[in-house]
């Protein structure tokens, strides 16, 4: 008894020396997203340089004018390469290079949504117009007259806000203008507006294309999200973001302009002359001014970022919500952001964007793999992912605790063949890379 008794005290005395020795620090954790090779990280080295190789191929061949591609896993990046140039004729690609991520904000301000859902601010199946009162008296597009004006019928109900984060509320987007509805959105100037009355007056007139609940439809469902952001927190949403996201994660270079002292590091934003077939300087409505602040901060599509600071927001996903330190969100919230949200009924429409046939759901402002088999994509089962319309992209796999970030500066890059698949294509390769996944 008197051995354990001297034991003890001997253990509780090195314990407070450890205490009050000021020479002694806790081990320093290995820094978040720092090089590692490869191999640690279960990849073949070798078979990982197939996706230089693919890149600088697109390159090569005036695909792009050049790119940027983050992979990282257990936190650690294995791959971070820069292809090309930032301009046509332009200067060498570089990791501090700044893009135009346009629908990749979208992630970022369901965030900001659920940062706010945590508090207790709104509940998913709230009616929209709880918060945007203005969205009242909706009515849904149903035929057309012979001189052209719209039928419509009252909307069944207001949208909810589960549909506004997985663009199942009616809205469209007027990105196309194979459909009438969406032809009236383009044509309304909506995405022009100037200020967010405007933008509120624009939208309650136009019809929705579908009942609530009924269609998956990309829409400016996510430039709402924006406007209730701001409306609840009593901040815009450039500072929000800025608040409660950037400065936590330190994204130094991302917000929703670009300061002149970095606007050398701007890539060009190109687009697909579809005569020529060659890529030529972006004139497209969608070419934002970012060289000062907005009038109206897109929550949609209107930020800007690096490679290294949107790959710390992924990372930041992909730990459950936490960062070197700061936690934005609870693992519980981002789990149920990457669930799939789609009812039945919306899955079992004909023309589906996402269906259990097709492997694929949606979140809350993400795509989900729901089988990755249906798939067709070597993706676990759950990742999680959204991209721009410039073409960046990121995927999300918490199955294998790995990311992917890919940046390009290209409008409309589904016109080039080479380009269509250009994420799937580099998914395949970063997968056929991974020979160790027990690692």
């Amino acid at each position: 008894m008197r051995f354990w008794r001297a034991m003890a005290t001997v253990a509780a005395t090195a314990v407070m020396a450890l205490a009050v020795d000021p020479a002694w620090s806790a081990p320093k954790p290995a820094p978040t997203l720092a090089v590692a090779a490869p191999d640690a990280a279960g990849f073949s080295p070798d078979r990982l340089k197939r996706l230089d190789g693919y890149m600088q191929g697109l390159v090569d061949q005036g695909h792009l004018p050049g790119a940027i591609t983050l992979v990282a896993r257990h936190g650690k990046i294995v791959s971070y390469q820069t292809f090309g140039k930032t301009a046509i004729g332009g200067a060498p690609m570089t990791k501090d290079t700044i893009f135009r991520i346009y629908s990749q904000t979208k992630p970022v301000t369901g965030v900001a949504m659920m940062i706010l859902f945590e508090e207790g601010r709104w509940r998913l199946d709230d009616p929209v117009t709880k918060f945007v009162p203005e969205l009242a008296n909706l009515r849904v597009y149903n035929g057309q007259n012979p001189d052209g004006t719209f039928i419509t019928e009252p909307a069944a109900r207001p949208p909810t806000l589960r549909e506004i984060m997985s663009h199942t509320g009616g809205f469209a987007y007027g990105l196309r203008t194979d459909q009438p509805v969406e032809k009236a959105y383009r044509d309304s100037g909506l995405l022009g507006s100037k200020t967010q009355a405007e933008f509120l007056t624009a939208l309650a007139k136009l019809p929705l294309a579908s009942q609530p609940g009924t269609e998956w439809r990309y829409s400016v469902s996510v430039d709402i999200q924006g406007l209730i952001v701001e409306r609840l927190s009593g901040m815009s949403l450039a500072d929000f973001m800025k608040s409660r996201i950037f400065d936590p994660l330190k994204m130094t270079d991302t917000g929703f302009w670009v300061p002149a002292a970095k606007s050398d590091r701007l890539a060009a934003l190109y687009m697909i002359d579809p005569k020529a077939r060659k890529l030529v300087p972006a004139d497209s409505f969608m070419v934002l001014d970012v060289s000062k602040p907005p009038t109206i901060a897109s929550g949609g599509g209107g930020l800007v970022s690096t490679t290294a600071d949107y790959a710390r927001f992924v990372q930041m996903l992909l730990n459950g919500g936490e960062l070197d330190g700061a936690r934005i969100l609870a693992p519980g919230t981002i789990e149920l952001m990457a669930s799939n949200h789609l009812t039945d009924i919306v899955m079992a429409a004909p023309d589906a964007a996402f269906s259990p046939a097709k492997g694929m759901g949606f979140g809350l402002d993400f795509a989900v793999v729901t089988d990755p088999a249906r798939a067709g994509t070597l993706r676990g089962k759950g990742t999680y992912s959204w991209g721009g319309a410039a073409g960046t992209w990121f995927w999300i796999d918490p199955k294998n605790d790995l990311f992917m970030l890919g940046m390009i500066h290209i409008l409309g890059k589904d016109a080039d063949p080479a380009l269509a698949h250009i994420d799937d294509n580099a998914a395949t390769l970063v997968y056929q890379a991974l020979v160790d996944p027990a690692k």
